[in-house]
């Protein structure tokens, strides 16, 4: 009992931090005279004259741990107690913060209010200078990559990222009197859809973009960055703003040309001139369309017939008389070939425009309350508006602060395989000339080569290293029912081969966006390639080339330099691109072009 006695004294001992009326009560059972074995189970013979060792090792064990339990619950008790203070601290500097968010530290802690918040970041990790087409996919392929990536798209235009091909096609055959508001439109396959790539939910604020959790794109509208200094990895915009980046990708695209003899007209003539190419563009000039008589279209590329179709088809209906006139034989006289732009010239008169073909602009001047426009072969044109589509001018302001390098032919930034310009500036879209391991140095203006250069820029940007391979396609409609697909080196200069055969219901715009799905005919293929190209004879009828006068009801035009095919024409022939690319790819001389053409099943009903 001696013993039993000596170890409740030290185990009372050990559990001094109990409080005072449990240790007593402790103390009484450990003193106890009665303690017995509870049990035979806990009985041993143990060591030979050593009898009731056994009892006082269980009294040692159930005590520690007993001790040990009650240590364990003072220590979580007093975490608890601490980790309640400090949550009561974190928000009363919070609510502190935000009575007072300029005080001392407001702006660097994390739980400020978004009044703390500056509006434009002093920094992004991903910046992206242009808001159009190439901008918006390279920040998509970014957030693909690293979901968590903070991406700020800084564009001069008010209006956030947007495709541009509905509005010199879709937008002007909507029956919708609301629709330069809306910006909503049918496509050729009856589905509607908006003009702009998401909705204003999509962005996250630019204000909130460093703090959100999850990273996100946001947009800074109606800014423009006029400063870059590549050593320092800043950017300064047009009020002063300053932006430090850790990498960067310039997208500005281009600016409408204007024809010399209407910049010397005077601020008269300015005024009566649209320059085409944005969503005010398009509202200003659907407005003008129902209020003058006469509208002058100059140039005969796409974007000048589009328009005269467009328009055209309202000349039918209201009265408007239509005009287009530009240097070239017929119409796209630079793409193809004379006896197909020729047929075009028809079509598109057909569509009420009074087309004037091999006509140069002298000057322009105000007569009365028209326009004068004096041809130089003394032709004079009468007419209420102009509008100028001549092309398209790289923005590479920039490249003079930056110190980046300018392509001498064909303008724009110039940029490696992987579309880089420095070590962590990229360039995509209408302003990057690029380096095509196929078909040479070039620079691309059209929606589909946007969308993966900037793709392609936004996973580099994330590194993946890749380099340039895409061989980008474009497409026109002159209205639902005409349409081409086209991919490569398209140059009337090139020599031709073209194979026809007649058309059906099936061979139209229309038809195509059925099939597919998508108005926007690239988006269903634009990285999509053939896995090969077999051609082999076949039972089938060897196309002909129709005769002038003939109807061009659908098409291969194959584009060659030195034999080899660098470019194809699909003329009402839609959903066959891969094709087309993978034979341009595979750069091979074909004998018979005839068998070729067979590959796009032009025999199909």
């Amino acid at each position: 009992m001696f013993r039993c006695r000596v170890a409740a004294a030290g185990l009372a001992r050990t559990l001094r931090p109990l409080s005072p009326a449990r240790g007593r009560a402790a103390a009484a059972v450990l003193q106890c005279h009665h303690l017995r074995c509870p049990s035979r189970s806990l009985t041993s013979s143990g060591v030979p004259g050593k009898a009731g060792s056994n009892l006082l090792l269980y009294l040692i064990v159930g005590g520690t741990v007993t001790g040990t339990g009650v240590y364990v619950y003072r220590t979580l008790r007093e975490n608890k107690e601490r980790f309640t203070s400090r949550v009561t601290t974190v928000t009363t500097r919070s609510q502190d913060g935000e009575s007072s968010p300029s005080g001392p530290g407001a702006a660097s802690r994390g739980a400020a209010a978004p009044g703390a918040r500056p509006e434009v970041p002093s920094h992004v990790p991903f910046l992206l200078i242009g808001g159009g087409t190439a901008a918006f996919a390279a920040a998509r392929s970014i957030r693909a990559r690293d979901p968590g990536a903070r991406v700020l798209i800084v564009s001069e235009d008010p209006a956030l990222p947007y495709m541009r091909p509905p509005l010199s096609k879709e937008l002007w055959f909507s029956d919708d009197p609301n629709v330069t508001e809306t910006l909503r439109f049918k496509q050729w396959n009856g589905k509607e859809r908006s003009i702009y790539f998401q909705p204003p939910s999509f962005y996250v604020p630019v204000r909130d973009l460093p703090f959100v959790e999850n990273g996100g794109v946001a947009v800074l509208c109606g800014k423009k960055v006029v400063h870059m200094d590549v050593r320092g990895n800043t950017v300064k915009l047009s009020d002063g703003t300053q932006i430090s980046y850790d990498k960067c990708l310039i997208a500005t695209g281009g600016t409408p040309r204007n024809l010399p003899a209407i910049e010397r007209a005077g601020k008269d003539v300015q005024r009566r001139l649209t320059l085409f190419r944005k969503i005010e563009d398009f509202k200003s000039l659907e407005k003008i369309s129902r209020e003058v008589k006469s509208i002058t279209i100059i140039g005969g590329g796409f974007l000048g017939s589009e328009l005269a179709c467009a328009l055209g088809r309202r000349a039918q209906t209201r009265g408007l008389e239509v005009i287009q006139l530009f240097p070239e034989n017929g119409n796209m006289g630079r793409v193809l070939p004379e006896y197909l732009s020729n047929w075009t010239t028809e079509k598109v008169r057909k569509e009420g425009v009074n087309v004037m073909p091999n006509a140069v602009v002298k000057s322009v001047s105000v007569s009365g309350n028209r326009l004068m426009i004096k041809l130089k072969d003394g032709r004079k044109v009468e007419t209420d508006h102009i509008v100028a589509a001549v092309g398209l001018e790289p923005n590479v302001e920039l490249a003079k602060s930056a110190g980046l390098e300018v392509d001498s032919d064909f303008g724009g930034f110039r940029v490696n395989a992987e579309l880089q310009a420095r070590s962590n500036i990229w360039v995509a879209g209408d302003a990057a000339c690029f380096y095509d391991i196929k078909l040479g140095r070039r620079r691309v203006e059209h929606h589909d080569h946007a969308v993966v250069s900037g793709r392609l820029a936004g996973e580099n940007m994330t590194g993946a290293a890749k380099p340039y391979w895409h061989q980008s396609m474009f497409w026109s409609d002159l209205g639902p029912n005409v349409g081409y697909e086209a991919i490569g080196l398209v140059d009337s200069s090139l020599p031709t081969v073209g194979v026809f055969a007649k058309a059906t219901a099936k061979d139209t715009p229309r038809s195509a966006t059925e099939q597919s799905g998508t108005g926007i005919r690239s988006e269903s293929e634009t990285e999509a390639e053939a896995s090969e190209v077999r051609i082999s004879p076949s039972s089938s009828p060897t196309p002909q080339v129709p005769k002038q006068g003939e109807d061009y009801g659908k098409g291969v035009i194959f584009y060659l330099r030195e034999k080899v095919v660098v470019g194809i024409v699909l003329w009402n022939i839609f959903n066959r691109m891969p094709i087309a690319r993978k034979i341009i790819k595979d750069g091979e001389e074909h004998q018979d072009l005839n068998e070729v053409a067979k590959l796009f099943n032009i025999h199909e009903d």
